[in-house]
């Protein structure tokens, strides 16, 4: 989706011209994958914008970091306060933040070790990632031919930008195929995720979504409506499910921090419940809402003000 370029980015602890966030043509994280990111979102609330569990995500990027052997010479807080002044530089109120770290320029070899690591966070107006229509009325899903990636092979867990070509081959299928999403099992056929979400499913009143053994990024969405659905009352499992149960259940939808919270109306031509977004996930979007705009005070704390 088209972006509108801000005017600065941070790269490296200075701020910069948005058209000078480059990186060598010789970058090791350019060639072989051996870059780590987030997707984090700022809310525009009535107490000025705020960014969104800032803190898990960049702890999370430096996981990410460490699962390649990747050093970041930045400390999370450092990362927390450069967040806020790119929004802030760029006169942002609600928007899209992408932090990345990726192995500069060294050499040749597959094995980066001792490369340098350069730093960029960029900010950016975003709406609705999988569109406005979809966030109302629901989206299209198609399963994928191609397997969520094996933690055999990578750590499938961590948010590491190589990874994401198994996901790009996903969604390119389920476009072509005239879907709007991809889901992907793992390497046993198991639900795993969407190319860039985390999914649930409602049988019952009751919401299950895959275990984090399944292979699938730890979301932190996903851990807020974890949290959220139960402190509203609802029974949520952690467990494996079939690709055939989903054609069952009463309602699907996926979380994700560019996604939100979006109903899934069918699934493999099949509609999902009535066809339309059902009771559970329209009242967990309109909760998650809420929070993230700050309206709610129960969940306070997961909003980082900008000012």
């Amino acid at each position: 989706m088209q972006i509108d370029a801000p005017d600065r980015v941070w790269k490296n602890g200075t701020m910069i011209a948005w058209k000078d966030a480059t990186i060598h043509a010789l970058s090791h994280g350019l060639h072989y994958g051996t870059a780590v990111f987030e997707g984090i979102r700022c809310y525009d609330t009535q107490s000025g914008p705020a960014v969104f569990r800032l803190k898990d995500h960049m702890t999370r990027l430096h996981t990410s970091a460490k699962a390649i052997h990747m050093t970041i010479p930045y400390t999370v807080n450092e990362l927390c306060a450069a967040t806020k002044d790119v929004v802030k530089q760029n006169g942002l109120r609600s928007c899209y933040v992408r932090p990345i770290s990726l192995f500069g320029v060294s050499g040749i070899g597959v094995n980066p070790i001792g490369y340098p690591v350069d730093t960029f966070i960029m900010a950016f107006p975003l709406g609705a990632y999988l569109g406005d229509d979809g966030i109302k009325n629901g989206i299209r899903v198609h399963t994928s031919s191609w397997r969520r990636i094996s933690s055999a092979s990578v750590p499938a867990t961590a948010k590491i930008c190589g990874n994401y070509v198994n996901s790009a081959l996903a969604v390119m299928e389920a476009k072509q195929n005239g879907f709007d999403e991809a889901l992907l099992l793992n390497e046993h056929g198991m639900v795993a995720e969407g190319s860039g979400e985390n999914i649930f499913a409602v049988f019952n009143d009751i919401i299950a979504t895959p275990p984090l053994s399944t292979g699938i990024l730890p979301g932190i969405t996903r851990d807020s409506v974890i949290r959220t659905a139960r402190g509203m009352g609802y029974d949520v499992v952690e467990r494996s499910l079939r690709r055939g149960e989903l054609f069952l259940a009463d309602e699907l939808f996926f979380t994700g921090s560019a996604a939100e919270v979006t109903p899934i109306r069918e699934l493999d031509r099949r509609p999902v419940g009535n066809g339309k977004p059902g009771p559970v996930t329209k009242r967990l979007q309109a909760r998650f809402l809420d929070i993230t705009t700050g309206k709610d005070p129960e969940y306070s704390e997961w909003l980082d003000s900008v000012q």
